[in-house]
């Protein structure tokens, strides 16, 4: 299960970087507002995750994920 939540938690990376991208330098209200939920949802599961998991592995795993979504998203 902690590895199931880690990778929500990477994927709502890559969505709340897209949001942020859409905010304008957080001067659109509403990307701005969807980033922060996100970005705080993310951290929230990546924290939960963190109970099970290793801090190494779990960071490893949330960041490459964040890492492979950007990539191929651009």
């Amino acid at each position: 299960m902690a590895w199931f939540i880690l990778l929500l938690a990477g994927l709502l990376e890559i969505a709340w970087a897209f949001f942020m991208k859409q905010s304008e330098g957080f001067t659109q209200p509403v990307p701005t507002a969807i980033t922060i939920v996100l970005m705080m949802a993310s951290f929230i599961l990546l924290s939960i995750s963190m109970k099970t998991l290793p801090l190494s592995s779990a960071y490893a795993v949330w960041t490459g994920v964040g890492s492979a979504g950007h990539s191929s998203s651009a």
